[in-house]
């Protein structure tokens, strides 16, 4: 009993210390957020503990962020323009490819599987040169197709990878009742493997999410700094100025585009996280 509760209070502690280490940055960015320019260079955001009174405490940095002039609303929108489809995409095709390579029977399936494997080690550095003049061929650089497209293609071997896991390991006698019914692989894929594999699809969505939303790179890229097309993160960039004059505005603009991944973490979303945990 007593090694028992050792070992609880060390996971415990454990834990409390990885909270902290989580969220006192996070808190410190957002009382900073809140702070004049001119009293953030000359005390941390942990004075305001000791004198809040003179913390120097403002809501003009979420003003002038949220002006229109910024653009950060409407980079908020081409932000969910991009993101949504960047996953849902991905997540549809590797959930059917995931399925062919885990229950279909087909000349060269393991050979292209192993390949799947291999693209997991490429850097998407590497391939953003070529797809770049590719899309300039085609014409498509600058639209959120391209953006689509390359996001799909950079998560969709992760993504098939994932899935194959959770989906082959799926009682096959559920599977071969279906066959027995006469159902189709499409029937069954559509009514029993998707149905049973929502964690699996829940837990690479919700990491996709991330990626897509956070993403920089891929975005100036593909998709370039114009307020009519700029993602967020994008737009915090342009923000801070080309001599990075407008640095203080940068907290406040972080939770601005931290909104959206933090309304997951609302009231209501347990069965989300549930469904998260399973996958």
């Amino acid at each position: 009993m007593k090694g028992s509760l050792a070992s609880r209070l060390l996971i415990i502690l454990a834990v409390l210390i990885l909270v902290a280490i989580w969220t006192i940055p996070t808190l410190g960015l957002l009382i900073t957020s809140f702070r004049e320019r001119d009293v953030m260079t000359t005390s941390g955001w942990w004075s305001v503990f000791a004198d809040p009174a003179g913390a120097g405490w403002t809501t003009a940095n979420y003003a002038t962020v949220l002006n229109e002039q910024t653009g950060i609303a409407i980079a908020f929108i081409n932000s969910l323009t991009v993101t949504i489809p960047a996953v849902v995409i991905p997540i549809l095709v590797a959930a059917f490819a995931a399925y062919g390579f885990a229950w279909m029977r087909f000349s060269g399936r393991k050979v292209l599987f192993a390949i799947i494997i291999m693209l997991l080690v490429v850097p998407i550095q590497i391939a953003l040169i070529p797809v770049l003049k590719g899309y300039l061929a085609l014409d498509l650089n600058g639209t959120y197709l391209a953006m689509w497209l390359a996001h799909t293609g950079f998560g969709l071997a992760l993504a098939t990878y994932l899935l194959h896991n959770y989906i082959s390991e799926l009682p096959r006698d559920i599977l071969e009742s279906a066959f027995i019914d006469g159902a189709s692989h499409f029937t069954t894929f559509t009514r029993l493997i998707l149905p049973l594999s929502v964690p699996a699809l829940a837990s690479f969505a919700i990491f996709q999410f991330l990626w897509v939303w956070n993403d920089l790179l891929v975005a100036q890229t593909f998709l370039g700094t114009q307020k009519e097309v700029a993602v967020i993160t994008s737009a915090l960039l342009n923000l801070i100025g080309t001599r990075a004059e407008a640095w203080h505005l940068l907290t406040a603009g972080a939770f601005v585009s931290m909104v959206l991944p933090l309304a997951g973490r609302a009231p209501g979303s347990g069965e989300a996280e549930g469904r998260f945990i399973e996958g």
